[in-house]
């Protein structure tokens, strides 16, 4: 590909680029974490269509600095190698000049050999900020590669607050207005997800043939193509059952029978794939046994946008999975930085779950437990003994419910549980 060809490519990008500013960026959480002094490259994983490249451009822009950039998921520059990254290199300091301190590289893993460019350049005190759709092919790459030189930052489908941002939800007033509106949001982010690009759009079969499109790059361009798989169509049922059976037990002999594979090993190397691409998140179950851990995980889905925008999906609305789900990826958003891990907690058939168990290494920081209602005394009951039971075992006193009604705090044995309105929680409590 010759200079000129690549200069208009380039060219192409950045007016396609100027065409996203806005005055009005929803602010995410994640823009808190990128460390602006260190000359780490600043990576940026996540599910397709999150908001990777416009989180990237929002906190460069709003930063002021001078940068160039390059989307290297552009069919155009499907072709290009490691040796061709140089002059790809002269093209962008052609286009945006030579001063430029600050490189924007989105979707980069697309090109293999890439870490050696990117190492080459942190070398040279470049700043580097670098996204991707799959955590493997980039931590694995970069840990080894830049030893250490990178600040990862996980960028999850919008949360709930920033969705009542974005739709001008006022989160604060005491009016019953305003309350009302704040619980109708709630109910469209558990129908349709954070997902950026699907909250405008209104029409159902529109919803469904972007999110049934967004599922299929996943499995064949973010997966079948990667790692050379031969049949997509297991790859594909897989997918899709998971998703239909959010916040389920993995049980990987059924899907073997649904994707008509003989290997376990195939269909477990397949799940680890879909969780790669961050289509869905394995949570494991809180054990001191390794092997406890590592086989007995549930299955969550990114977003529960993904649930019902699907052909086939007879799921019936089901907000108390939904629920959960969300209650999920919004612990993974608030303490995946902090380096604390999240589990579920059964430690037998005969003993009662806890949905979510909040650790620090070894130490549980918060056991949470997730009810669409509480009203009925049955499902309080459960609930509470619950949490009571597992705070005995786990010696922990941070007893969290959310649900859909009055937040207020409940007293049992001797330890005090704090029940949240979801609309509080997720605004932050």
């Amino acid at each position: 590909m010759t200079t000129n060809n690549l200069i208009q490519i380039l060219a192409d990008q950045q007016s396609e680029m100027l065409s996203t500013y806005s005055d009005e960026w929803t602010p995410r959480y994640e823009e808190n974490l990128f460390e602006w002094d260190s000359r780490m490259a600043q990576v940026v994983i996540g599910v397709r269509r999150s908001g990777k490249s416009t989180l990237c451009h929002k906190v460069l822009t709003e930063h002021g600095v001078k940068y160039g950039y390059i989307n290297f998921d552009d069919d155009r520059l499907a072709s290009i190698g490691t040796n061709d990254l140089n002059t790809l290199l002269e093209c962008t300091y052609q286009l945006y000049g030579t001063d430029i301190h600050y490189l924007f590289f989105d979707e980069i893993q697309n090109v293999e050999g890439w870490h050696l460019f990117v190492n080459r350049l942190l070398r040279q005190g470049l700043h580097i900020f670098l996204t991707g759709s799959n955590a493997k092919l980039l931590s694995s790459e970069l840990a080894t590669h830049l030893t250490g030189r990178y600040v990862e930052i996980r960028l999850y489908p919008m949360s709930y607050s920033e969705l009542c941002h974005l739709k001008g939800v006022d989160m604060k007033a005491l009016t019953t207005k305003a309350n009302a509106a704040r619980k109708i949001a709630l109910t469209e982010y558990l129908s349709e997800g954070g997902m950026p690009e699907l909250q405008n759009l209104h029409n159902p079969q529109n919803r469904r043939t972007y999110v049934e499109g967004l599922i299929e790059t996943i499995i064949v361009k973010d997966i079948a193509q990667r790692y050379k798989i031969r049949n997509p169509e297991a790859l594909r049922r897989i997918a899709h059952h998971l998703v239909n059976n959010t916040c389920q037990t993995i049980n990987y002999p059924t899907l073997a029978d649904i994707a008509q594979i003989g290997s376990i090993t195939t269909v477990q190397k397949y799940v680890s794939y879909l969780a790669q691409a961050f289509l869905i998140h394995k949570l494991q179950k809180f054990s001191f046994k390794s092997r406890e851990r590592i086989t007995e995980e549930k299955a969550y889905v990114i977003d529960t946008g993904f649930i019902a925008n699907r052909e086939n999906a007879l799921l019936g609305e089901n907000y108390g999975w939904r629920l959960e789900n969300a209650v999920l990826i919004e612990l993974q958003r608030r303490y995946h930085s902090a380096a604390e891990d999240i589990y579920y907690y059964k430690p037998s058939s005969r003993q009662k779950e806890v949905d979510f168990v909040v650790c620090r290494q070894s130490k549980v920081l918060e056991l949470i437990q997730v009810a669409y209602s509480m009203s009925h005394e049955k499902t309080a009951k459960r609930e509470t003994d619950s949490l009571i039971q597992a705070a005995e075992k786990l010696g922990c006193n941070n007893l969290t419910i959310i649900t859909t009604e009055e937040s207020k705090d409940i007293t049992i044995n001797g330890y005090t549980i704090h029940v949240y309105d979801a609309v509080e929680w997720f605004g932050g409590k």
